[in-house]
């Protein structure tokens, strides 16, 4: 096959492959949380947060699973400025509609634990896996290190609309967000009622503290940069940054040993970071 007749082949095999996959979603509208600008609780441009609520049903109206989005990090004004043009560092930049399916399906075949659940899909446009705190913005930069506050305001959001009578409660995220599911799963079991069954699920989110193939330990040096530019020390746990480097408790190895929530790791064996 000749390289040219190879590359359309594959082409067409990706839109095969992409339409498979919108047509086992179904599109849910965004949710903008206004009331939370007030409270400096934006995205990196200063815009609102958002997140995708499809409504439960039946067995599943009191059950929620609130998957948090992915997206790498920003680590310093560049990365963050860069970020802050697109969906991962501003609510202007998102999708009004997205696709809902895997573990957010509603489709029993495909779905059969959480399909008729209230299923919550929080967009990421902090850059901090909802850590970052810091009261000032640079009026040459603009931006806005506030990943905490977010998480606070649109947890607070879904709580007004329901999950406040949560029976069963599920946290979820992937890459940057399976690392938030991880940093927040015991904040998150405490914000529900006592008697709700609560756990947390991490997809390719336990990052690990080693060198990379070259021999050089980059990714300590970066989520150190990350946890002092978004000034994210004072949201770990304190059980960790009480006794070692606030950037080393951004690797859940750091972390998991304290969390008293069931918390579930899915990871592959291999990841570019």
């Amino acid at each position: 096959m000749a390289d040219g007749s190879l590359y359309a082949w594959w082409c067409c095999a990706l839109g095969w492959a992409l339409a498979l996959v919108a047509a086992d979603g179904f599109l849910v509208d965004i949710t903008y949380v206004e009331s939370a600008v007030a409270k400096g609780a934006v995205c990196l441009d200063g815009s609102a947060p958002a997140y995708h609520l499809a409504r439960g049903s039946g067995s599943g109206e009191n059950s929620w699973l609130v998957h948090f989005e992915g997206g790498g990090w920003c680590n310093n004004v560049t990365t963050c400025l860069q970020r802050k043009r697109t969906r991962l560092g501003s609510s202007k930049e998102m999708a009004t509609q997205i696709a809902f399916s895997g573990i957010l399906s509603d489709t029993p075949d495909d779905n059969p634990d959480f399909y008729n659940w209230n299923k919550v899909k929080v967009r990421y446009c902090d850059g901090s896996s909802f850590t970052g705190d810091v009261e000032e913005v640079d009026p040459a930069t603009k931006l806005h290190y506030r990943g905490a506050r977010i998480w606070q305001a649109v947890m607070d959001d879904l709580l007004a609309k329901g999950m406040d009578k949560a029976e069963n409660a599920l946290i979820s995220g992937c890459s940057a967000g399976g690392l938030t599911s991880i940093l927040h799963c015991d904040r998150f079991h405490d914000l529900l009622p006592p008697a709700a069954r609560v756990k947390c699920l991490s997809d390719a989110g336990f990052f690990i503290n080693e060198k990379d193939v070259a021999g050089v330990g980059y990714i300590a040096a970066f989520f150190n940069d990350v946890v002092t530019t978004h000034g994210s020390a004072k949201n770990l746990p304190p059980s960790c940054t009480s006794t070692l480097p606030p950037g080393t408790c951004f690797f859940p190895q750091n972390e998991v040993k304290q969390i008293q929530t069931p918390l579930f790791i899915l990871n592959a064996a291999y990841d570019s970071w």
